[in-house]
């Protein structure tokens, strides 16, 4: 490996990270991360499971139609079936390809799959026959790789290239290698399989233990052309390889790994905002590339170093990843061309009628505040992306009374159509369970509450607070976003805005699925 090469970025986060437990996203916003992929410069978007359900299916249909530079790739199993609703999806795409996948590992193949050596071999090449009748790009991933027997991976491998198949995944379902054991693997099947140089690797891994990241990058020192992993890591269980943190190993450790990809890495903090916004799945402040801690230095030894010359404590350039080097502050007197200006420095694409929402929201946020910086404008701009959607039910007006001793008491005016109901409620469990209680008996949805979460959007006493929450309703998980400089403002605007996704969901056709998702 003396020479640089080109590493191909497959980008998963609509179909393996929406697979995260609450992680949902609906056409809109699928469409949107996709364009915002789009513009990261991944090479390949996997744009859902068609056979999956009516939803994803849908989905991987309007991505088809929608992004035109890069390659959509939708998941099939290696049945008829699906690959002819893969197809059906993708059939509009000007780069169209489709991911087939068998498991290949003895516990698989004995305990799911009740299948031999040679029906697996021969069902996995009608599976790339079949795609490849279809279009070029076709790639297989041998399900649960890493625990195959050598021999047996290498002829499963080696016959779905005959067949047709231009890339070969080799995934880490269960997140169960090593980098040494994941390296060994690649180095093996491109030594021992005689067709290997007609097809692309790929690696697929997952972060149960935590080596994700470091398996793919030893899976590409030993011959791996594609890596597929997520925005912020998204997926099953601990999740998949994060884009970022591949994509900057491997451009800040080009003496190591040779090789680049056509990622822009000043979009990584963008877009992982955007994915974070609507999945409702925060990032930790000290994620490796794009946390809110990765460029911040606290200790005196740290910040000296820092004055002296930047890079005795940074290997990267905050700038080079989408980060601003500095805060801009924002006022009252501020215009929208300034709003627009530095919206769009912080990677949103806003149209004109959102523009004018978050500058009407800027300018009353303005007139509580001070500062505005861009921990403020990102939480507008998110708010009105992705938290607002059609308000069934619309915040009047509320009241809370919480002194020491006398249980917490609110009173909440809520506006559905052109009628307005009021409740009061007393509660024990505190001002935000009264809140809680008094949506409940006016919308009269029995609502739980599994997940809440308030945080500072920027610095100071005065600090916008960010409400998000997941309640369960009918057996179902919906997010919510609400921002305000008031935290009990923050959390009814987010539970309203859980709420309304549940009124919306109420009246679409059922999303009666055909079949389970999969995990490769």
């Amino acid at each position: 490996m003396t020479q640089s090469r080109r590493i191909t970025i497959f980008d998963t986060t609509l179909r393996d990270g929406e697979q995260s437990p609450g992680a949902s996203m609906n056409l809109t916003e699928k469409i949107e991360i996709a364009q915002a992929l789009q513009e990261l410069g991944v090479d390949v978007i996997e744009a859902g499971f068609p056979i999956a359900s009516p939803g994803d299916f849908e989905a991987v249909r309007e991505i088809a139609g929608t992004i035109h530079n890069i390659s959509v790739c939708g998941l099939a199993r290696c049945n008829e079936k699906d690959i002819n609703r893969a197809w059906e999806a993708l059939k509009i795409a000007k780069h169209p390809r489709i991911h087939v996948f068998l498991a290949t590992s003895a516990i698989h193949r004995e305990y799911k799959l009740k299948m031999t050596c040679e029906e697996i071999i021969q069902r996995a090449v009608d599976g790339v026959t079949l795609a490849a009748s279809y279009c070029d790009d076709v790639e297989f991933s041998a399900e649960d790789a890493v625990r195959t027997e050598h021999d047996f991976l290498c002829r499963v491998v080696e016959a779905t290239i005959r067949a047709g198949a231009r890339t070969v995944n080799i995934p880490d379902t269960v997140g169960y290698a090593t980098p040494a054991q994941m390296g060994d693997t690649i180095a093996m099947l491109c030594n021992r399989v005689p067709n290997i140089d007609q097809a692309v690797i790929s690696i697929h891994c997952h972060n149960d233990l935590g080596l994700a990241v470091a398996n793919s990058l030893a899976a590409v020192e030993h011959g791996a052309g594609q890596i597929e992993c997520t925005i912020n890591g998204l997926g099953e269980r601990a999740g998949n390889c994060s884009l970022e943190e591949v994509v900057m190993a491997m451009r800040t450790r080009n003496d190591v790994y040779r090789c680049d990809t056509g990622i822009d890495s000043r979009r990584l903090v963008p877009t992982s905002r955007l994915v974070s916004g609507i999945t409702g799945m925060s990032v930790q402040r000290n994620k490796a590339i794009v946390g809110r801690n990765a460029f911040s230095h606290e200790a005196g030894i740290h910040q000296d170093g820092m004055l002296k010359e930047r890079t005795t404590y940074e290997i990267m350039r905050p700038e080079d990843v989408g980060f601003s080097k500095t805060d801009l502050v924002l006022g009252k007197h501020s215009g929208r061309a300034a709003l627009a200006n530095r919206a769009k420095m912080l990677g949103y694409r806003l149209t004109g009628e959102q523009l004018q929402q978050v500058f009407e929201d800027f300018k009353k946020l303005a007139d509580k505040k001070k500062e505005i910086y861009d921990g403020d404008v990102v939480a507008l701009v998110e708010q009105q992306l992705h938290g607002m959607i059609d308000e069934c039910w619309k915040l009047v007006s509320f009241e809370i009374i919480s002194r020491t001793g006398d249980m917490p008491h609110v009173k909440m005016t809520l506006q559905n159509g052109g009628q307005a109901v009021t409740e009061e409620v007393t509660s024990s469990g505190g001002p935000i369970d009264a809140a809680f209680r008094a949506v409940e008996k006016i919308t009269g949805l029995p609502l739980a509450c599994k997940d809440y979460q308030v945080r500072s959007a920027t610095i100071g006493r005065d600090a916008q607070g960010e409400a998000s929450l997941e309640i369960e309703h009918d057996g179902r998980s919906y997010r919510g976003l609400g921002v305000s400089t008031d935290t009990i403002e923050a959390t009814v605007k987010a539970l309203l805005n859980a709420v309304n996704r549940i009124a919306v969901m109420q009246k679409a056709p059922a999303n009666c699925g055909e079949c389970e998702r999969n995990d490769e």
